[in-house]
């Protein structure tokens, strides 16, 4: 409950922060998501309200820009490159493994918490397609058989951070 607490008073002071700012909505909402990880819909109220603004309006916002999230995003984050040489060399394939071993599909978090699994239409790496991104790794050339390796190496970190 104490974490809660603190995180309302912080978010108090982002809102009084930006008080009687003109066009202060997409600040608000990056610093609301740096605080809480991502934008709860009791956050986007009190952002609404704070400003004066219709919560249709602010969720608009929300859900226009992909760099804001409503859902708590998983501790690794995987991204598929779908561009147009990744998806000829077998990006559909690659995608399809690591829902397959995550038990989640795009956009999906797995109940662990441990991974969340999007895409980017293009990494710039073309010659080493296809491509995915593992947090800031980058694996080139993956195939649907190297998948499991790779997480493997992310399932480790996961279970080594939470038991210390």
């Amino acid at each position: 409950m104490e974490k809660c607490n603190c995180r309302n008073s912080q978010l108090s002071a982002i809102l009084a922060r930006y008080t009687g700012q003109e066009g202060a909505l997409f600040n608000v909402l990056q610093d609301a998501q740096e605080l809480y990880g991502y934008l709860p819909e009791e956050v986007l109220v009190s952002i609404s309200n704070h400003l004066g603004r219709p919560f249709s309006e602010v969720y608009s916002v929300v859900s226009f820009y992909a760099h804001f999230r409503t859902q708590p995003r998983g501790h690794n984050l995987i991204r598929v490159c779908t561009g147009t040489v990744c998806h000829i060399m077998g990006a559909l394939q690659i995608l399809a493994r690591i829902s397959q071993e995550l038990g989640i599909s795009m956009g999906g978090t797995t109940r662990d918490g441990a991974f969340t699994l999007g895409s980017l239409p293009c990494f710039g790496a073309c010659s080493h397609a296809p491509v995915i991104m593992v947090n800031d790794d980058l694996y080139g050339r993956v195939t649907p058989g190297r998948v499991p390796e790779i997480l493997a190496k992310y399932s480790c970190r996961e279970a080594l951070t939470t038991s210390s």
